[in-house]
């Protein structure tokens, strides 16, 4: 029997999976959806490691645990080190300005600036680069992590776990209200798509007051588009709207994003308690992980930490609700 009992297999699963292996234990993983795939929200992510932009309507835990989860993925699958451009048009030159007082880690940078790290942006005349944020492709991520804990003798159980499993770790995201009945769901919509006229070779950020858009390029000419924040758990479809403003938003980028090819549409809800930061709770005899909100990868590695610490050492982090645990 192993040590730990690891209920979930998206992106907190696996990382919490990965850290207890890492630190000697012996772990299950169960999920009755089977390995990593588009059942999970972790599938549709942005995949953007970038602690410095999402501190501009983030707490401070995201800025300072994200900026430890750039090495913490750089062991175990490709992380592209690119930094983060931020644009405005000139119209929206207030939202970059309110942009930079709201976060920090940026160099400002103007229109030479800008067409020498994207040439295809030479267009915009002001901008900010967080040289030191990084991505990853999300879907590789979890791949390499599943393989990960294949080769390290983790068994997989494509089954929901049993009921009395002793010593186990809830990572099932929106699906543990049963317990955690103060986590809600935050819609996001996010589309792939083909555009081989452009050549973006870092995130992008195009500020808008209405929807801000980020665009993560995935190569060979692939770029995510992303994403909107709705509070509603309707996750069944994209509305017209959020279609129509994304491209829209990409085509105020470039106008050769006009000509992209819709690869895919991605729709799900993103796990999060009211603050919108992580938790850690010890309900029952059972740990649950939970809350990641739209910060999965980023904040992924530190709740996997903070769990090992719990159920290894007893240790509690900033993350362990002391009033639930």
């Amino acid at each position: 029997m192993s040590d730990f009992s690891v209920i979930g297999a998206g992106v907190a699963g696996l990382a919490v999976a990965t850290e207890l292996v890492a630190r000697g234990a012996t772990v299950d993983v169960y999920d009755p959806a089977g390995p990593p795939g588009p059942h999970g929200c972790s599938w549709w992510a942005g995949g953007m490691l970038a602690p410095w932009c999402e501190y501009e309507n983030a707490e401070e835990p995201v800025l300072r645990l994200g900026q430890e989860a750039i090495g913490w993925w750089a062991d175990k699958t490709d992380v592209t080190f690119a930094g983060t451009l931020v644009v405005a048009n000139a119209r929206d030159l207030p939202d970059l300005r309110r942009f930079s007082r709201r976060t920090e880690g940026f160099t400002d940078v103007g229109r030479g600036e800008i067409a020498q790290l994207e040439p295809d942006l030479a267009a915009f005349g002001k901008g900010l680069y967080f040289e030191k944020e990084a991505h990853l492709d999300p879907r590789k991520a979890l791949a390499d992590l599943h393989a990960g804990l294949v080769e390290k003798r983790v068994t997989f159980h494509q089954t929901e776990a049993p009921e009395g499993l002793g010593k186990a770790i809830d990572c099932r995201g929106l699906s543990a209200r049963d317990f955690l009945t103060d986590l809600r769901g935050v819609k996001g919509e996010m589309l792939v798509i083909r555009a081989p006229d452009v050549a973006l070779t870092r995130p992008v950020r195009l500020l808008h007051p209405r929807l801000p858009l980020y665009i993560v390029p995935r190569g060979d000419g692939v770029y995510m588009l992303g994403a909107t924040m709705i509070e509603s758990e309707d996750s069944g479809r994209i509305t017209a709207r959020s279609m129509l403003e994304l491209l829209s938003s990409a085509y105020a980028l470039n106008p050769a994003f006009g000509e992209a090819e819709v690869l895919e549409i991605g729709v799900d809800l993103r796990p999060a308690f009211p603050d919108n930061l992580p938790r850690i709770r010890r309900i029952g005899g059972r740990v649950y992980a939970n809350g990641l909100y739209r910060h999965g990868y980023l904040l992924a590695p530190a709740v996997a930490r903070g769990v090992a610490d719990l159920v290894l050492d007893n240790k509690h982090s900033e993350m362990v609700d002391e009033d639930r645990a």
